[in-house]
C-alpha cells in the first residue's frame, strides 16, 4: 500500500448503493479519492456500515474507504435466503468487480471477519493484506449457540431489550449513548429472518482450503465475551505470515471502544 499522510483527517463520509446484478443491491458508505489505495471494511452481525462511523473520519484523505452493509444488514438487500459467509464474501467479490477494484486491504470485524477469511481463501490475489478483528477460526462454540438458541425464538418487529442486551454485550469499557443507540437502532432495521439465518451462516462457516499467503493481522481484546483471546491466538497460528495482537482492557468492539488505537494499528499495519 502506498505510503499516506496522518495528519490531515478524511473529507466527510457519503453514501451510494450498487446493484450487483445477481438481485441483491448494497448500500455502503465511502470517502476518499476513486484512485487512492483501497481498504474495505466488513462490520459485524447485525451490524451495518456505522459500526465504522467513529473511525472513518479518523482515517487519512488518501484512502479510498469503502464500508457496505452486507446483504441483510443496514440498508442493503434482504431476500430470504443467501447468507452464508460465502453469499456474502462472493457480494464483495463482485462489488469489487463492479468498481474495478483489482486488490484491496481487507478489514472484517467478527461477522465480517469470517467473511474477509473467505473473501482471502476464494480469492487470494484480490487481498493486499487481511486484517481480522474479534476473530476464530470458526464462529461456533458455546456463547454463538446459546444466541442461536435466542435469536430462532425472534419474531418482527424484533425485541428491544434483547438488541439492547445484544450490542452491550460486546463491550467491556464504554462507549458514547449516542452512538450506541444508533448502533441498536441499526440492528433493530434487521428483520428476524436474517437475524436466524446470518447467525446460522456464521456458525456453519468452516474453511474449505489451507489457510493463503497473505499478510494478515489478528487483532482483538483480551476481554473479548464473544471469541476470546485463545480463539484469536489459535486463529493466528493458522496463517503464515501472521501478525497478533491482544489488548488488554478492549472487548468485542475496539473501534467502538478505542476508535483511535483500531485507526492506529490499522495504518501501521496497512504501510
Amino acid at each position: 500500500m502506498a505510503r499516506f499522510t496522518v495528519a490531515a483527517l478524511a473529507p466527510p463520509m457519503s453514501f451510494a448503493e450498487i446493484a450487483l446484478g445477481n438481485g441483491i443491491h448494497l448500500h455502503y458508505a465511502r470517502q476518499g479519492p476513486a484512485d487512492g489505495p483501497v481498504i474495505i471494511l466488513l462490520h459485524g452481525y447485525s451490524d451495518s456500515s456505522f459500526s465504522f462511523s467513529r473511525v472513518m473520519p479518523l482515517l487519512p484523505p488518501e484512502l479510498r474507504v469503502i464500508a457496505p452493509d452486507l446483504r441483510g444488514h443496514g440498508h442493503s438487500a434482504r431476500p430470504v435466503n443467501g447468507y452464508r459467509i460465502g453469499d456474502l464474501a462472493g457480494d464483495v467479490l463482485r462489488m469489487m468487480d463492479l468498481m474495478s477494484i483489482p486488490e484491496a486491504l481487507i478489514v472484517g470485524h467478527s461477522m465480517g471477519s469470517f467473511v474477509a477469511q473467505a473473501i482471502a481463501e476464494r480469492a487470494p490475489q484480490r487481498v493486499s493484506r487481511l486484517m481480522l478483528l474479534s476473530s476464530a477460526s470458526v464462529a461456533d462454540n458455546a456463547g454463538m449457540r446459546e444466541l442461536r438458541r435466542e435469536v430462532n425464538s425472534l419474531s418482527d418487529p424484533v425485541d428491544l431489550e434483547f438488541v439492547c442486551g445484544f450490542q452491550y454485550s460486546t463491550i467491556a469499557t464504554p462507549v458514547p449513548g449516542a452512538f450506541m443507540d444508533s448502533a441498536i437502532a441499526n440492528s433493530r432495521r434487521m428483520p428476524a429472518h436474517v437475524w436466524r439465518k446470518a447467525l446460522q451462516g456464521l456458525i456453519e462457516y468452516r474453511p474449505t482450503a489451507p489457510r493463503p499467503d497473505v499478510r494478515t493481522f489478528v487483532l482483538g481484546g483480551r476481554l473479548d465475551a464473544v471469541f476470546s483471546a485463545d480463539e484469536q491466538t489459535a486463529l493466528a497460528r493458522e496463517f503464515q505470515n501472521v501478525e497478533l495482537l491482544i489488548i488488554d482492557g478492549i472487548g468485542h468492539t475496539l473501534h467502538w471502544e478505542r476508535p483511535q488505537r483500531f485507526v492506529d494499528e490499522l495504518l501501521r499495519f496497512a504501510r
